[in-house]
C-alpha cells in the first residue's frame, strides 16, 4: 500500500493492512474520525490481557486529550484479570454497558481481530453492530476481518498498544509517566518483555521512547511476569499433571472444578500455554478451557515453520503466527476431534507418521 490513506479505508478481510510508515497519517485521520462525536464508547475483547486494557486505557487518553471523553470503556465481558488491576484506570473497563453501546455515534474497538472476541457482549448486540455507523478498529492482528469503517490495522506492530503509543507521538499527545506505564504494560504483555520474534527495532524503540517519559519498568516486570497468588501456583500443578501428548502437540485443560478447589480464576492459567510451548519435543502447544457454551482454546508455538493462526482458520480462529486462539462447541469429541485435526497439522511435510501416535 502506498503512504496515502483514504479516509474510507473499509476493506474485505484478505485486503492489504496498514503500515507502521503510514501511522503519522492515519493518526490525523483518526483525529478528523472524533470531529463532532457525542456519544464514544471504547471497547477490547473478553478475557483482556495488558495489551487489551492498555490499548483500551491508551486510545481514551488519546480522545480525551482531543476533547472527546468516552461514555464507557469495556472489556467484552466485563472482567479484568487480577495481574491488571495495577494499571492505573483499569477499574473502567469492568462495566459492559449495552444501552451505551447501542447509543453511541463512534464505536472505537482496539486489539479485536473481530468483533465475536467480544465475547459475551458481542453475544448481546450482535444485531447493533450491524447498523450503519462508524467504527474505528485499531488492531495489529494479522487476521483482523478489518470490520470497521475505518481501519488502523498493522500487523508489523508486536502490540496493538505500540501502535498507541505511535499515535500519540503523531498527534504530539502529551503522556505522564502513569500514562507511560499502561502502555509499557501492553507492548510488554504481548512480546513477554520484548523476547517474542515480532519485536522489531520499532517496537523497542517505542518501549525506550515510554521508558524516557517515566514508565515503571519494575513495577510491569512484577505484575505481568514474577508475582504470582498461591491460588496460580496450585492450578498450574493441577493442569501440569494432566498434560499430554497427541502427536507432537503438548496440551492440557482447565476444568471449572479445578479453578474451584485451587481458588483461582480463568485468567491465572494464561501463562501456562506459553510455559508447554517450550517442551522439548514438542511443535506447538494447546490450553483448553471447558466453558459453559464450548471449549475455548489458546495456542502457542516457538517452531520457526508451524503457524497456529493458520491452523486455527478452520475453527473460525486467528491471532499471529507464534500466538492464537479459537472456540470450539460443547463436549469431549469436539475437544478430541479438534486435537487429531491440529496434530495432523503440525507433521513435518516429509513425514508419514501416524498423528494420532504419542511422542
Amino acid at each position: 500500500m502506498t503512504s496515502d490513506v483514504s479516509l474510507d479505508n473499509s476493506a474485505a478481510p484478505d485486503a492489504s493492512h496498514e503500515l507502521l510508515a503510514q501511522l503519522p497519517a492515519l493518526a490525523c485521520q483518526l483525529r478528523e474520525q472524533l470531529s463532532g462525536v457525542e456519544r464514544l464508547v471504547i471497547l477490547t475483547h473478553a478475557n483482556a490481557d495488558a495489551d487489551a486494557v492498555a490499548s483500551a486505557l491508551g486510545i481514551a487518553t488519546i480522545c480525551g486529550s482531543l476533547g472527546v471523553e468516552p461514555q464507557i470503556i469495556s472489556t467484552g465481558d466485563g472482567q479484568l484479570p487480577p495481574n491488571l488491576t495495577f494499571i492505573t484506570g483499569s477499574d473502567r473497563l469492568r462495566l459492559a454497558d449495552v444501552r451505551a453501546v447501542s447509543e453511541a455515534d463512534l464505536l472505537i474497538l482496539v486489539d479485536c481481530s473481530d468483533e465475536r472476541r467480544l465475547g459475551p457482549l458481542y453475544d448481546e448486540i450482535a444485531s447493533d453492530l450491524e447498523r450503519q455507523r462508524s467504527i474505528v478498529n485499531i488492531d495489529h492482528h494479522v487476521t483482523n476481518t478489518r470490520f470497521g469503517s475505518f481501519n488502523i490495522v498493522i500487523p508489523e506492530a508486536a502490540a496493538t498498544a505500540e501502535i498507541i503509543a505511535g499515535i500519540c507521538d503523531a498527534l504530539e499527545i502529551p503522556l505522564s509517566a502513569t500514562d507511560a506505564t499502561t502502555l509499557l504494560a501492553g507492548i510488554y504483555g504481548d512480546t513477554l518483555a520484548l523476547c517474542t520474534p515480532s519485536t522489531t527495532p520499532a517496537t523497542v524503540r517505542a518501549a525506550a521512547t515510554l521508558l524516557e517519559r517515566g514508565a515503571s519498568l519494575d513495577q510491569i516486570v512484577d505484575q505481568l511476569f514474577r508475582l504470582k497468588p498461591y491460588s496460580s501456583v496450585r492450578l498450574w500443578g493441577e493442569a501440569l499433571q494432566r498434560a499430554q501428548w497427541q502427536g507432537s502437540l503438548i496440551w492440557t485443560q482447565i476444568e471449572p472444578d479445578m479453578l474451584e478447589r485451587c481458588g483461582a480464576s480463568r485468567s491465572e492459567a494464561e501463562g501456562l500455554v506459553n510455559f508447554l510451548a517450550g517442551t522439548i519435543g514438542s511443535r506447538a502447544s494447546a490450553l483448553l478451557y471447558r466453558e459453559s457454551w464450548g471449549w475455548r482454546v489458546s495456542m502457542r508455538t516457538i517452531a520457526d515453520d508451524i503457524n497456529v493462526a493458520d491452523i486455527l482458520r478452520r475453527f473460525s480462529g486467528g491471532g499471529h503466527p507464534r500466538a492464537a486462539g479459537a472456540r470450539l462447541a460443547p463436549g469431549d469429541d469436539a475437544r478430541d476431534s479438534f486435537l487429531v485435526h491440529v496434530a495432523r497439522a503440525l507433521e513435518p511435510a516429509d513425514t508419514d507418521c501416524d498423528s494420532d501416535a504419542s511422542v
